[in-house]
């Protein structure tokens, strides 16, 4: 993946480069950010195409978009704040994914009503340890939960709600 900002000309380097165009405008998420970084090695990584993918505290929506590119077939994007949900849609339509990609305003995981194949949630740990319940529920069986922005200190605090709800831990990087 390659982040272009808007306002910049850019010419991809390779013929496999996904490009992701964005104006975070005062959402959060420039896809700059090592937790970010992350978080698209990982869809990478495990995306598939035809996929439901949901996208807890989109922000920007640059992981949404990232799934889209990915051959998702639908990504469900979510965000609390009013001000980054106009951002994921614009950044949504920018990019050309606003038939597989829908935003919507909402806490947490509460306007998500099928099952997915991967959760993703770039926010933070006390957040995170409030829905991992709901989203073992949401997640399919053999599905993939994909948390970042926690902090070395709240990582182990993480690790156990995951486990309690019922996830696996398959890998952690940091």
């Amino acid at each position: 993946f390659t982040i272009v900002p808007t306002w910049e000309e850019y010419t991809p380097v390779s013929t496999d480069e996904l490009i992701i165009e964005l104006d975070p405008g005062m959402a959060f998420g420039t896809g700059t950010h090592p937790t970010t970084v992350m978080c698209l090695q990982a869809l990478e990584k495990v995306v598939k195409t035809g996929d439901v993918v949901v996208d807890v505290g989109t922000g920007s929506g640059v992981l949404s978009i990232a799934a889209a590119l990915l051959d998702a077939k639908k990504v469900h994007a979510l965000d609390l704040d009013e001000v980054a949900v106009k951002a994921a849609r614009e950044n949504i339509e920018l990019n050309q994914v606003q038939d597989i990609v829908e935003v919507f305003h909402g806490n947490l995981l509460d306007t998500v009503k099928e099952q997915a194949d991967v959760v993703v949630a770039n926010i933070l740990a006390e957040i995170i340890m409030t829905f991992t319940d709901d989203a073992f529920f949401i997640v399919k069986p053999n599905g993939l939960f994909i948390t970042s922005g926690i902090i070395t200190a709240k990582k182990d605090d993480v690790k156990a709600a995951l486990e309690n709800s019922g996830f696996t831990i398959e890998e952690v990087l940091m």
